[in-house]
């Protein structure tokens, strides 16, 4: 339940909500967003659970890929393990550490530059400590887990004593937010609307988390019928409660403008310009640090995973965890630090969730392909199912997500220092490196 809620809580629900409030133009559309978010995250567990329950190993999405798309053999996993290998990165985590971190030291504005830093500081920490203390850092997550849910209950109870008059705010009324939840909706614009729901599903990501990882889950069964459904759901409650809080305390332009820091100004409001409101950014900084270690330590079993199979080159040097471990690590790094200046924080969290739109979208059609032919695939034999609604509103949505983001926004819109396409073009572009590595090595094997 820790590394589910780990993964789940991490600097979506502290960093988000300003970019999807911009996207969307609206209070009432982006919570509109927030809803459709956890109903696709609910459909696409009860997909994962049905994998998971039938399958339970280490691996995740590659091996539900493997049970469906067999033939032409290896070439769905090879295009899988070039997207969770070169953009299962840390970088957003990371870089949003950094960004709570110099807010609670009162560092309000900082060099990008800085800020890239600290993220490069903190992964080279965490891989170490998953290298040279294993059990620590499962340690260290499992109590970040629930330092976690404790800074969002604050959030929520704090914006209930907002809302009932119980603390009053000096430049803010509370409700100013609620007088029209429809203006300036965005509700004519696919682009916006995909990249706004693209980002509300970021913040949802590590519902799948524990499915990585079941050959080292005690009881995997019970892990993903009970842990992961209770986690996804005290996540989802939360989220929502969280959101309207920050609606009420902080007017909606300040919002907008306030970019990766809306739990920090959030605090400020509510606290001043005092000690509180600089002590609980820093613990946020510190759930994002929960978040590097989860996400970490089961995207390097991954990567080992599918170097045991060799599916990646250098296979025998990744079958070692270690190098796996170092191998994340590189590639967040170089993530971090590579794209030029600009709004790194929104490009790296729609690198990181695009890919993932076409195998979600992989994964919820070979599971409508098995429930139409249970017989001749000898499927069927565990205790959940997925009713095929729930698998086709997994399957659309994702579909949705990986298309509208090639549909040019209107010429009014501000892409920032990177073209719109960028994201999608590059997250496609290593789906198709993943397609052109399994052809060299086919041909070599031939």
């Amino acid at each position: 339940m820790a590394l589910i809620i780990n993964k789940m809580i991490g600097t979506g629900i502290f960093s988000t909500p300003s970019l999807i409030l911009s996207l969307s133009g609206s209070i009432g559309l982006s919570l509109v967003l927030w809803v459709i978010g956890a109903l696709v995250t609910f459909s696409g567990l009860s997909v994962y659970l049905e994998f998971g329950l039938a399958m339970p190993v280490n691996g995740g999405e590659k091996n539900y890929l493997q049970r469906v798309y067999r033939s032409p053999r290896g070439l769905v996993e090879s295009i899988y393990a070039f997207q969770i290998v070169l953009l299962g990165f840390s970088s957003g985590n990371s870089y949003a550490f950094g960004r709570y971190l110099l807010f609670a030291l009162g560092k309000h504005e900082v060099s990008e530059w800085l800020n890239r830093l600290v993220g490069c500081a903190v992964i080279t920490v965490v891989i170490w400590l998953h290298i040279r203390h294993p059990y620590h850092g499962t340690r260290v997550f499992t109590v970040l887990g629930f330092i976690k849910v404790m800074i969002l209950l604050l959030v929520v109870m704090l914006g209930l004593l907002v809302l009932t008059g119980f603390i009053t705010l000096e430049d803010t009324a509370p409700n100013d937010n609620f007088k029209d939840i429809w203006s300036g909706s965005m509700t004519n614009n696919g682009y916006n609307v995909s990249v706004a729901l693209l980002q509300v599903i970021y913040s949802f990501k590590g519902w799948e988390n524990a499915n990585y990882v079941l050959s080292e889950i005690k009881d995997p069964h019970r892990t993903l019928k009970i842990a992961a459904p209770l986690s996804v759901a005290i996540a989802a409650l939360f989220y929502l409660l969280v959101i309207l809080s920050y609606y009420l305390v902080i007017p909606s332009q300040e919002i907008k403008d306030s970019g990766v820091l809306i739990a920090g100004i959030y605090f400020r409001k509510i606290f001043g310009d005092t000690f509180s409101s600089r002590v609980l950014p820093l613990f946020i900084s510190i759930s994002n640090l929960g978040n590097v270690l989860a996400v970490s330590f089961s995207h390097a079993r991954i990567n080992r995973e599918l170097a045991l199979e060799n599916l990646i080159p250098f296979a025998k040097c990744f079958s070692n965890l270690n190098y796996s471990l170092l191998l994340h690590w590189a590639v967040t790094v170089i993530v971090l630090v590579v794209p030029p200046n600009g709004d790194i924080y929104q490009l790296v969290i729609n690198l990181y969730s695009y890919p993932g739109t076409w195998i979600n979208a992989l994964v919820a059609g070979g599971l409508i392909y098995l429930h139409f032919n249970r017989e001749k695939e000898h499927w069927g034999n565990t205790d959940w199912r997925s009713h095929w609604t729930v698998c086709l509103v997994f399957l659309v949505s994702n579909l949705f997500l990986a298309l509208f983001p090639f549909v040019p926004p209107p010429q009014s819109y501000d892409s920032g220092s990177y073209p719109y396409y960028l994201f999608p073009v590059t997250g496609c572009s290593v789906l198709l490196m993943g397609a052109l590595y399994w052809c060299a090595m086919h041909r070599l094997s031939v």
